[in-house]
């Protein structure tokens, strides 16, 4: 019944769909009222002529009020139709209600034209084509709701059929129409009903496919400039204005500058409150950033993170009152709001390279919270510099041997000599020489390359063990650090198994160290990952216990072999009292679930014997040796000044 009411007219239509009948209407008006105007002229003529011809000078008035007078007045009224209707397409006017207003008067000049003259031909016996002729002009070349259409069309049919009724009818002599008539007047009715159907859903079928079209095409316009979540900007958007800015002459490359904003401990406040609250605090800081900066370029870049294009004058002042601002959003979890700014040298354009240096001075004060602004300057371009190197050049790396394995003693505190070792990358650059796993460690995480490096360490171990073992030289069991990105980006744990049998190397000597932070970071295949592990047969570490905030839930939650604990414990273990109960209760922790205890750090006599003491079980750190080339290992135990488990030398 909805359709049926839908297709006859009765619907609320959305403004596209009437504009789309009214430019219908309008296109369809300008070919109708030149036909009208060109035949109407021709009748004038015609019958002018036929006035001189016939010497019918005397009947003129007569013929004006029954012809001439009908044909001025719908040739006006075509006239009126058409210029409007010139206007309208040539965009010279937008009136639509002044355009509504001409239709109908067209619409009813053309039925009363062709009422009258069809009145004067059916009374002389001739056909009454001029009254369907108009009856088509106006009811189904222009579209109207069917309903509508209804209701002119029947008023007109009716009153027409009505006067004829009430002549006499030439072929019978009689007044009144014959059943013959009666019956081709009615069906002609009906002709012309469902031509306006037809017509209407015709047009309104099109008109809401393209309505649906313009709609898609509106979407995609508007997420292609547009974020989705917040509203503001994407970086489509602002990478290709901010070239256009940049290469115009009259910018003033001088006083403009790059920021890059990031609200710390966002992630935090997103696990604690939930996505949506995360999103509606997102949303209140892009805005509140973009109304910051009225008239520059702002986007969000990801994440929690947004950028600006904006002129240097006054930054510092609006920077200050948004890290207000941000602060005023906090609830239990602290929220600060870092800025990173680069100003643009000489002729340089390269968007992405500005964004990403003003990203790398945010970045550089991350958890200083005295600090609200850092500028990109030579100290951080040298770092920035080795930050691409290191991006670009791991593949050539590893490819060239300059990533170099070195081991690190874990010593047991029962008997002082080495039962473990751990592994640990150094890189060995030809052009910036040894290279500590901080300075590309983390940037190899961010950029999303620390697999490489990983599966890279896995084979070096693994070769090592088998050379070893060849030689008749003693290899302890061995540590290998995951990142919680192998885990993602590659089949870790598939490699490491391949590996393991390629070298032959017995499963108890691989171990596996899991920080505390990536079980907190990724809840998704963390467990499943660490379950395979012990499943096949390896030992997992979790490493630098106390570093995080949730480290009794991952003890609750995981199972561990090893605890490994941060080394923060024992920077000030001679003056802060709280550190010794602290590592006690720590290691006879790990007694009570069955883990063994590792302590790192270890520098002086003093933090052994107390560990020894408490019961730790193993102990790492520069007081034994820190990670050196496997050969200098060696060159140690060799020359007494480490000693290896007797279970691992080889007779």
């Amino acid at each position: 019944m909805r359709t049926i009411l839908k297709g006859l007219g009765f619907e609320k239509q959305s403004k596209y769909l009437r504009d789309y009948f009214f430019n219908s209407n309008i296109r369809a008006s300008i070919y109708m009222s030149i036909v009208i105007i060109v035949l109407e002229i021709w009748m004038i003529l015609r019958l002018t002529y036929k006035i001189f011809d016939e010497h019918l000078q005397t009947q003129f008035w007569q013929l004006f009020e029954k012809y001439y007078s009908n044909y001025i007045i719908l040739t006006f009224t075509g006239v009126i139709m058409l210029l409007f209707a010139v206007r309208y397409v040539k965009g010279k006017t937008t009136n639509k209600s002044i355009g509504t207003v001409i239709k109908w008067i067209f619409t009813f000049v053309c039925i009363y034209f062709g009422v009258k003259i069809s009145l004067n031909d059916y009374s002389k016996g001739e056909q009454i084509l001029t009254f369907l002729s108009m009856q088509l002009f106006a009811t189904c070349l222009l579209i109207w709701k069917p309903y509508i259409a209804f209701l002119i069309s029947s008023v007109s049919y009716l009153y027409f059929y009505l006067r004829i009724n009430e002549m006499v009818a030439v072929n019978t002599g009689e007044v009144g129409t014959t059943v013959a008539t009666q019956i081709n007047f009615f069906i002609m009715w009906i002709s012309t009903m469902m031509v306006c159907i037809a017509n209407y859903n015709g047009i309104r079928s099109q008109a809401l496919k393209d309505e649906h079209l313009e709609e898609i095409n509106t979407y995609l316009s508007k997420i292609s400039i547009e974020d989705e979540l917040t509203g503001i900007h994407n970086m489509v958007f602002f990478r290709t204005e901010a070239e256009k800015l940049l290469n115009y002459v009259t910018t003033d490359r001088e006083n403009i500058i790059f920021l890059f904003f990031d609200i710390e401990n966002f992630k935090s406040y997103n696990e604690k409150y939930g996505f949506h609250e995360g999103n509606e605090l997102l949303i209140k800081a892009a805005h509140m950033i973009d109304d910051s900066f009225k008239g520059s370029l702002v986007s969000r870049f990801s994440d929690d993170h947004f950028v600006v294009l904006t002129r240097i004058d006054g930054v510092k002042n609006t920077i200050g009152y948004l890290s207000g601002e941000i602060k005023k959003l906090q609830r239990e979890v602290h929220l600060e709001l870092k800025c990173g700014a680069y100003k643009p040298i000489g002729d340089e354009a390269d968007i992405s390279l500005a964004c990403d240096r003003a990203r790398f001075a945010c970045n550089s004060i991350k958890k200083h919270y005295d600090r609200t602004l850092r500028l990109y300057d030579k100290s951080l371009e040298d770092k920035f510099q080795l930050k691409h190197y290191i991006v670009n050049n791991i593949d050539t790396a590893i490819e060239n041997g300059y990533i170099k394995v070195y081991y690190q003693p874990v010593v047991s505190s029962k008997t002082g000599c080495i039962c473990g070792l751990e592994a640990l990358a150094r890189w060995q650059d030809p052009n910036y020489g040894l290279l500590s796993p901080g300075s590309f460690i983390e940037i190899l995480e961010e950029y999303r390359q620390i697999y490489k490096l990983d599966k890279y360490i896995i084979e070096e171990v693994c070769r090592d063990y088998r050379r070893s073992i060849d030689n008749k030289l003693p290899f302890p069991p061995v540590s290998l650090n995951f990142s919680r990105l192998d885990f993602e980006l590659c089949d870790i744990v598939g490699y490491l198994c391949e590996t393991v049998e390629k070298y032959d190397v017995p499963k108890q000597f691989i171990d596996i160290e899991i920080t505390e932070s990536a079980l907190t970071d990724q809840q998704d295949f963390l467990p499943n990952a660490i379950k395979n592990l012990r499943s096949f047969g390896y030992k997992v570490w979790l490493d630098d216990f106390g570093s995080g905030y949730s480290s009794l839930n991952v003890l609750k939650d995981y199972h561990f072999d090893v605890l490994k604990i941060d080394m923060k414990f024992l920077t000030d273990f001679s003056s802060n009292e709280k550190a010794r109960p602290i590592l006690e209760n720590i290691v006879n922790l790990s007694k009570q679930l069955s883990m063994l205890s590792l302590t790192e750090g270890v520098e002086t006599k003093e933090q052994f014997e107390f560990l020894e003491n408490i019961g730790c079980d193993r102990v790492q750190g520069y007081l034994f040796s820190k990670p050196v080339p496997l050969e200098t290992l060696r060159e140690k135990i060799s020359a007494g000044e480490l000693k290896i488990s007797e279970e691992y030398m080889i007779a």
